[in-house]
């Protein structure tokens, strides 16, 4: 339907009921009458009759028949009635038309039903907790500062007690994991081993832990081990057998690293992996989620389901191009999965340090969250490593407890809420005992804490999520893109936007403590007054906005109990002063004298609005719609509830300051943000997000040029021809002089926009956004007219849908969070979706969607649209789309010989003390490792080639993914390091040498050779003959074993401590080093491929009047030694191995290109590569021509 308004007219798309009268325009829900020609409804203007359409909105009524109100001349208005007496024939349309009407709302509450919404036998409560004391029965025998050690345990139950968490949750004793069920996961052989080490000696036990990668074995360790995995399994029968809604195990040993037949990276048994086999054969569970969010790659559970679509494995963790252990090409984004699961492994690697909560949200948002949607898991498994804290010796990482407790939020929303978290990894244990807190209280229901630095993601981030969802998109439906090109120039705007954030508005300080957990006794707030249903039509009783809208959702609530479960909340009148922030003295005082106006002045003062009538008693209701968002406001703020629902009318988000338009005379969301601003003393971050399928024009005005509110709109559209009319709700309108950007419409050009297109702008637009603006408040403009069912909408978005999204809306401003009735005029719909967003505030988890589908290329369009005019305001925005692969940096091979360890180091990025045990890396004999990667040379010019640290079974594997990776072995060429001293300078007491590149000539890095070892011997579904002895040996060998203590201490004062897992230099590299020929030790060589292309060449601005100057010192300190010239601005500072100002220059000002003034060679922070291009030339020239007083010889 169509209302009349500014700008152009046409049709909407809406049902008409009647018509009107020749000269007369239709407003929005009017019934009158037409001639016989035009059949009994305006529905169609395809010739059917009226059984036809009868029979077509039986089957379908989520999909209206076209509107035919495209031949009439002037717009639809709502709540206006036909002038014309009626007459027969008149009645009886109006009795078809109401039939109809009935029976599409049969068929919704039918359906309705089918869906067994009771909270009786629905919602399952509890968070079981699993925590055993006997779990820190073990220990390094040989090295007490060893970091996963019992204290990590100790530390943890201190904080749970500190915060009273263990009394809220509900204690589960753990179990032994039986042999049959490790047998889902792990070979018997390798389990007996495991076994048999409960009888083994102290050196016996460090012979065996030798031979694996970074881990160490106690006599309980077999025991410890089974108990944890044990421990997720009780969780797992918990959850599935409906005792508890989810849970945590604190458990130790991690697991994810463990392998079918190899132990790895401090893991003997794969938690997590055995879980998720025990419930598909136990509860018979189809779709498990596993989402590993340990810094580290977890391989192990990687490798289990490679080839299996009922996991779906997702990992975000640091890789650094192979630096980070586990040094694995397969942890890269490329790596997809293999067969029938390719598509089913998700790999989000962060090449750099210092990822921060922004960056891991926007990976869950932009991939995690869209993929799971589609999967539809049924179980969600998470390998809840906390070593991406910031403080984490191995991490180095930036995320905060609050961020993974936004993280834990997002995925309570996926399976029904049936979400367990095994422990893994965190070694600061001050932090880490934060993160379990965290993620427990938000398990608990609690809500989560703002983000202490909230913002865009990074630009390394936003290139790595960006290169695996290029990898991703053949596979999902959730991950295509609109196909829409960028406009020539937009690239060129975009550093001009970036230069603009300087003077763009700054979030205020917090006044809040955002480590401060709040307990409520009153969760959800409720206001409703039975005395709003005396705002009636007097002249229409079939008028759509009818006062049964709100008793009907009330009596609902109360049937389902909800409404019991809610703090109900006295409703009072709005007070001018309220009003008057909003709305002008003169407007409310016309709409106050309607009280004494007679019938006809009434029905007078109505047409002179839009869409609007009027009756005694309609100011009184309006103000009390008003005033009871504005006390529901209070009691958000004060902490009486922590979020609440207003159900009221009139609605109000079409009022404008000075007049009533389509239902609405007071704009109740806008004064209760005025309200809230005032109550806090200052201009409060608002977030209003209004999902009326019609576009709340009155709002957007208000605050069009304030920076504070952020307004973000999804309507129907229809190019303008939608009410309100007119391109106010096109996306091009985006606020104005300080509000610019701070209005953001989501215009959908056609009808059947169902939950599918609804999420995917929640998950590219509408959170990452509001992630960025960081609101204190948020506020819903809640009509359900988008509903599936509703007269006038036309859309099909379904109450479990609606669910969803204000349980993703609840992770924002520390969960305070409003929903304020707008519109929606099917009375099944409105109840039952009012009632689903009830069940979210309440902390019941979101129902599955399971019958969804794709988002539709229009709804992919319209996003696209508004995320194209608003990535120059809002840089969370940004993800580059990779148009060619080749601008996603990979893992390509370095030809390169480390320098010979001074200090050994343990393997997971700890400097390691001197003197203590036998290095882990003994595990393989040089000849096979030389074996291992000979066939990787391509130059003959290299001394050794370091290509991915991959075993020849490793290889085979990865060449049978689809992946166009074999181009990534070749090497383009050589280059000396003329830095090679810079190489041991790295200023972190925590970073061995060898994890980090060198200099920034060091690109794109891959895995070491240390670790090339480890590889063979791998567990996967193609297995082939390793280099590591089989547990039979292994076990033989012992069996006669006798150590000679001399030797042992020989061991114990040249080799390092034994470490987690991470990118130290170990006795192999060296060994296989020896295989390639002469070297001279104190040389370092490498194979660089620079990128023949950037997508941040844009960036380079002409050199300065006054030249190029290669001998400046550094402009911080003052240092002469390894500087770098900023591209863009032509500013000098030093590398990161002298003190890192460049670095910090970059992150500062963003600008990604930078020229050594050593070797002339350009390095891209964003794209973590160097570059060599014909726009490089002139720059190169004159640093040339600066440092050696000629013209470069030619161009290389």
């Amino acid at each position: 339907m169509e209302k009349k308004g500014s700008g152009a007219r046409g049709h909407t798309g809406r049902r008409e009921f009647g018509g009107a009268s020749q000269g007369r325009s239709l407003r929005k829900g009017q019934r009158s009458s037409r001639s016989r020609s035009e059949g009994p409804s305006a529905m169609s203007s395809t010739g059917q009759d009226s059984s036809t359409r009868q029979r077509k909105s039986r089957h379908n009524p989520q999909s209206p028949p076209q509107d035919s109100s495209a031949t009439l001349k002037r717009s639809v208005k709502k709540g206006t009635v036909p002038h014309s007496s009626p007459n027969l024939a008149e009645v009886k349309k109006k009795g078809k038309m109401k039939k109809l009407s009935q029976t599409v709302e049969e068929d919704l509450i039918v359906g309705l039903q089918g869906l067994d919404l009771d909270p009786e036998t629905r919602v399952l409560v509890g968070t079981g907790l699993v925590f055993d004391e006997q779990l820190n029965d073990f220990h390094c025998l040989w090295d007490d500062s060893f970091p996963e050690c019992p204290e990590r345990l100790h530390a943890i139950k201190e904080q749970l007690i500190l915060e009273s968490l263990l009394d809220r949750c509900v204690s589960f004793q753990a179990r032994f994991a039986e042999k049959e069920e490790l047998m889902l996961v792990h070979s018997l052989e390798y389990i007996d081993l495991m076994e048999t080490t409960q009888y083994m000696n102290e050196g016996e036990l460090r012979i065996l832990a030798g031979t694996y990668d970074s881990v160490y074995l106690h006599p309980n360790s077999y025991s410890c081990a089974c108990l944890a995995t044990g421990s997720v399994l009780r969780l797992v029968d918990a959850v599935l057998g409906a005792e508890i809604r989810n849970g945590m195990a604190v458990i130790r040993p991690p697991g994810h690293h463990a392998q079918r037949s190899l132990m790895d990276g401090y893991c003997m048994f794969n938690h997590v992996a055995v879980a998720a086999r025990y419930a598909q054969k136990k509860h018979r569970i189809q779709r498990v989620l596993i989402v590993d969010w340990d810094v580290h790659h977890g391989q192990g559970t990687q490798f289990t389901f490679d080839q299996d679509p009922s996991v779906l494995y997702f990992s975000i963790h640091r890789y650094e191009q192979g630096r980070f252990w586990p040094h694995l090409k397969a942890s890269n984004w490329s790596t997809v999965g293999l067969g029938q699961g390719q598509g089913y492994t998700i790999n989000v690697p962060w090449n750099q340090v210092g990822m921060r909560d922004t960056d891991y949200i926007a990976a869950f948002l932009h991939i995690l969250m869209p993929v799971a949607f589609e999967f539809q898991p049924q179980l969600v498994l998470v390998a809840a490593g906390y070593d991406a804290l910031q403080g984490d010796p191995k991490g180095e990482m930036a995320a905060t407890p609050a961020g993974f407790a936004h993280l834990t939020h997002l995925l309570m929303g996926l399976a029904g809420g049936r979400l367990i978290l095994s422990l893994e990894g965190g070694y600061n244990l001050h932090a880490l005992a934060k993160g379990v807190s965290a993620s427990l209280h938000t398990l608990l229901g609690d809500p989560c804490p703002m983000l202490e630095s909230p913002g865009a993601p990074c630009a390394s981030a936003q290139t790595s999520i960006s290169c695996t969802l290029e990898a991703l998109e053949p596979f999902w439906e959730f991950l295509v893109r609109s196909v829409e090109p960028r406009e020539e120039g937009e690239v060129e705007e975009d550093k001009v936007e970036e230069e603009d954030e300087e003077g763009r508005w700054e979030a205020a300080t917090l006044p809040l403590d955002t480590c401060r957990w709040p307990l409520l006794q009153d969760r959800t707030g409720l206001v409703y007054d039975e005395k709003m249903m005396s705002h009636c039509n007097l002249w229409d009783n079939h008028h759509p906005e009818t006062p049964q809208r709100i008793l009907r959702i009330m009596c609902h609530l109360e049937e389902l109990g909800l409404a019991a479960r809610c703090l109900i909340l006295p409703v009072r009148p709005a007070m001018d002063a309220e009003l008057l922030t909003c709305h002008s003295a003169e407007y409310v005082e016309r709409v106050r004298a309607t009280e004494k106006m007679k019938t006809r002045e009434l029905h007078r003062e109505g047409a002179s609005f839009d869409s609007i009538y009027i009756c005694p008693s309609t100011f009184t209701c309006a103000q009390l719609a008003t005033g009871a968002a504005c006390r529901l406001v209070e009691a958000v703020l004060s902490g009486e509830v922590l979020n609440g629902i207003a159900i009221v009318r009139p609605p109000g988000h079409h009022a404008e300051r000075d007049a009533a338009c389509g239902f609405c005379f007071f704009n109740s969301v806008a004064v209760a943000a005025r309200h809230a601003q005032a109550i806090a003393g200052r201009a409060l971050r608002i977030l209003i997000v209004d999902w009326d399928v019609h576009h709340g024009n009155g709002t957007q005005h208000m605050f069009e040029d304030d920076p504070s509110v952020l307004y973000m709109s999804l309507h129907r559209y229809d190019r303008g021809t939608f009410f309100p009319m007119g391109d106010e709700g096109a996306s091009s309108q985006v606020g104005r002089a300080a509000g610019t950007g701070f209005t953001v419409n989501v215009p959908w050009n056609g009808p059947r926009m169902g939950d599918a297109d609804y999420l995917t702008a929640w998950h590219r637009l509408v959170l990452p956004i509001a992630y960025e603006f960081n609101p204190e408040l948020v506020l819903v403009s809640a009509g359900f007219d988008a509903a599936q069912g509703d007269p006038l909408g036309g859309c099909q978005v379904t109450p479990e849908g609606y669910a969803h999204l204000t349980h993703l809306l609840m992770g924002l401003a520390s969960g305070r969070i409003i929903l304020i009735l707008e519109g929606g005029y099917n009375l099944a719909s409105i109840s039952e979706s009012m009632a689903a967003c009830t069940h979210s505030l309440l902390g019941d988890p979101p129902p599955p969607l399971t019958s969804l589908r794709p988002p539709q290329p229009g709804a992919l369009a319209s996003i696209t649209e508004t995320i194209q005019v608003h990535r120059r305001y809002w840089r969370s925005l940004r993800m580059m789309r990779m148009e060619d692969k080749e601008e996603c940096p990979s893992s390509k091979p370095v030809i390169k010989k480390l320098p010979k360890a001074t200090n050994p180091v343990s393997p997971k990025g700890t400097a390691t003390p001197s003197g203590k045990v036998p290095e882990a890396g003994m595990r393989k004999t040089a000849a096979a490792a030389k074996e291992s990667t000979l066939g990787h040379s391509k130059s003959k010019t290299a001394k050794a080639v370091l290509a991915q640290g991959q075993s020849s079974e490793q290889a085979a594997r990865e060449a049978s993914l689809d992946q166009a990776t074999s181009k990534e072995t070749s090497v383009g060429g050589t280059a000396m390091d003329q830095h090679a001293s810079a190489e041991t300078t790295k200023n972190s007491p925590s970073q061995n040498t060898f994890e980090d590149p060198v200099g920034e000539t060091e690109p794109i890095q891959t895995p070491l050779a240390s670790c090339a070892d480890k590889q063979t011997t791998e567990a996967s579904p193609v297995q082939g003959a390793t280099a590591q002895q089989s547990p039979d040996q292994l076990t033989e060998s012992l069996s006669t074993l006798k150590l000679n203590s001399a030797a042992l201490e020989t061991q114990e004062s040249e080799e390092g401590l034994l470490g987690e897992a991470a990118g130290g230099q170990d006795m192999n590299s060296l060994m296989l080093m020896q295989g390639f020929g002469d070297f001279n030790t104190q040389d370092v060589f490498y194979a660089v491929t620079p990128l023949s292309w950037c997508p941040h060449l844009v960036a380079v601005c002409p050199i300065p009047a006054e030249g190029l100057d290669t001998a400046q010192p550094c402009k911080t300190c003052g240092t002469l030694q390894e500087n770098w010239v900023c591209l863009t601005c032509y500013q000098v500072y030093c590398s990161r191995y002298v003190h890192a100002h460049m670095v910090h220059h970059h992150e500062a000002s963003e600008h990604p290109l930078v020229l050594s003034c050593v070797d002339l060679s350009t390095w891209c922070y964003v794209c973590q590569a160097y570059v060599h291009h014909q726009d490089l030339q002139e720059v190169k020239s004159a640093a040339h021509q600066s440092k050696f007083g000629e013209d470069m010889p030619h161009s290389h």
